[in-house]
């Protein structure tokens, strides 16, 4: 699994060296990389910068191959999706760099993704917390995971076009944006179903259950809303990634008779549309914004979640460019 990285670094560091530039391949453990043992999705546990320090105190280029770091017994252990992303952040944190450079296929980060907004902008700067949000709920210029290191240490990120490098988006500490926008993007995500429980009793205990068992299966719920009847029963609405949807309903199902409930359900034509920005916090209004863009656009809301940086909107699949392209043409300016 490793083995792609690190033939990258033996190349790149032979070129180098035929053109005059001194430079180093190295691996992820001589890189002084140290993860946990979960094998394929591994955390880095701690950095030795010491030996990317000697290289570069010897005036030599450190080649570095991501994706992977050793345990503890000195076995290779690859970190994962956006693994590449995550060892370009350890490296810069652990050096204390001014920034971490990315180079990737696209020459920053855009207010929503222009394939379905044309009149998308491209972002000169935003926050960690901001590009932690749009990169887990759908942007993907990042991986959240590298996002999230890069603010837990506050490492200034610069995502760059490798192609056209001249301009590109810094990714900051909150603290370093002179100005606020009340909404910096829009995101969406198609990959995600929505399961819900028919007229179950209303009771804490019922979500508990239900949260209990999707955890111990490794289910992740992402948004819960609940609409109740006169009766005293209630529908109660949970979204999951579509890949474990199946293996979701079916726990609700096995459920239902302890639960009381008339049955479940899942539906899996729908996207999560979510507008994103740290003003968003101080404006009480954005809410009532959105709500009359998607009325204008008779666009029906089934779910609805808030954090303090962003709202997100569940709607049918039919309606979610056009709520992408609403929302960015009314909110961000």
């Amino acid at each position: 699994m490793a083995t792609g990285e690190q033939t990258s670094v033996a190349l790149v560091s032979m070129l180098l060296n035929e053109r005059g530039i001194a430079a180093r391949g190295l691996t992820g453990g001589q890189a002084g990389l140290h993860t946990d043992s979960c094998f394929g999705s591994a955390t880095i546990e701690r950095i030795d910068p010491a030996p990317l320090r000697a290289c570069l105190a010897s005036g030599t280029v450190a080649v570095v191959a991501g994706f992977q770091g050793v345990t503890q017994d000195d076995e290779i252990a690859t970190l994962g999706r956006g693994g590449s992303d995550i060892t370009a952040v350890a490296v810069a944190s652990a050096l204390r760099s001014s920034a971490c450079y990315i180079y990737t296929d696209v020459d920053g980060v855009y207010s929503a993704d222009p394939r379905i907004c044309p009149k998308a902008k491209r972002l000169a700067r935003i926050s960690h917390e901001e590009m932690l949000e749009l990169a887990s709920l759908g942007a993907k210029v990042l991986h959240p995971r590298s996002v999230y290191f890069a603010m837990r240490y506050q490492v200034p990120l610069v995502v760059l076009s490798t192609f056209k490098p001249d301009f590109g988006t810094w990714i900051v500490s909150e603290e370093e944006l002179m100005e606020q926008a009340e909404v910096t993007g829009i995101a969406s995500r198609t990959d995600e179903a929505k399961l819900t429980l028919i007229r179950v009793p209303k009771a804490a205990s019922v979500l508990h259950k239900v949260l209990a068992a999707f955890n111990s299966t490794n289910i992740n719920v992402d948004m819960i809303s609940q609409a109740g009847y006169s009766d005293g029963r209630a529908n109660i609405s949970f979204t999951v990634l579509d890949d474990v949807s199946s293996a979701a309903l079916k726990i609700l199902n096995d459920l239902v008779p302890e639960l009381g409930a008339e049955g479940a359900e899942v539906d899996r034509n729908i996207t999560k549309v979510s507008v994103v920005g740290v003003g968003i916090r101080n404006g009480s209004a954005i809410g009532a914004k959105i709500f009359e863009v998607l009325a204008q656009n008779n666009i029906e809301v089934e779910m609805i979640g808030a954090t303090d940086i962003k709202i997100s909107l569940v709607v049918a699949r039919k309606y979610g460019d056009a709520a992408v392209r609403a929302l960015h043409q009314m909110l961000v300016k």
